[in-house]
């Protein structure tokens, strides 16, 4: 009796070790893999902030979205192909979904042509650009790109408009004289371009016309 209990005794002892190191195991193997979730939701978070600003670029510089052609014949074409090797089965079958297909077209057609209501209010939008000179050409003291920022997403809160991308948009406005930029310190303002001054040819009549008298 007593070496079968002593028996049972260190078997008992082998498997409480052995499932002591399966769970340390365990639990270093969830922490290795909680890590590498937490980098990659990192990376995607850091990835789509990086997509917001390159579209509110985009749009700033006026560029539009087309529709994806390859995509949409992709589409088409998988689509299509099973319905091919269905019809090429049944030539009866092809017929009914012909004249099916014509009725449906030549019921559309009507709808097809009618203007859109929303194709003008898209044209009309004012791009960032236009709201950025509409605005600074409004004040009459330097405004930084934050300043810029808050106040046309006040005026404007249906768009996604973030300092970055005003930034971005008032240098490109500077690089081409459609404003001016001075510095405070460490920080940069923005106004509009300064009017032209008068030309001095008026004078310059009046003093040849007194000569000639």
């Amino acid at each position: 009796m007593s070496e079968s209990t002593a028996a049972a005794t260190a078997l008992t002892s082998q498997y409480i070790a052995q499932v002591a190191g399966d769970l340390e195991s365990n639990l270093k193997e969830q922490e290795r893999i909680g890590a590498d979730i937490a980098a990659l939701q990192e990376q995607l978070t850091a990835l789509q902030q990086d997509h917001s600003v390159l579209v509110n670029v985009q749009q700033a510089l006026g560029v539009t979205h087309e529709p994806d052609g390859p995509s949409a014949a992709a589409e088409s074409a998988a689509v299509s192909s099973p319905q091919q090797k269905t019809e090429a089965a049944s030539p009866s079958k092809r017929r009914a979904r012909k004249t099916t297909a014509v009725r449906e077209t030549t019921a559309k057609k009507p709808a097809a042509h009618k203007p859109t209501p929303t194709t003008g209010t898209a044209k009309a939008r004012p791009t960032l650009v236009e709201l950025i000179r509409r605005h600074l050409a409004e004040q009459n003291e330097p405004r930084s790109a934050a300043e810029i920022s808050t106040a046309l997403s006040q005026a404007h809160p249906e768009r996604n408009i973030k300092t970055k991308v005003v930034r971005v948009t008032t240098e490109g406005l500077v690089a081409k004289s459609q404003a001016q930029r001075t510095k405070q310190g460490a920080s940069v303002f923005y106004t509009a371009p300064t009017a032209p001054k008068p030309a001095t040819a008026p004078q310059t009549e009046k003093t040849s016309g007194s000569t000639d008298r």
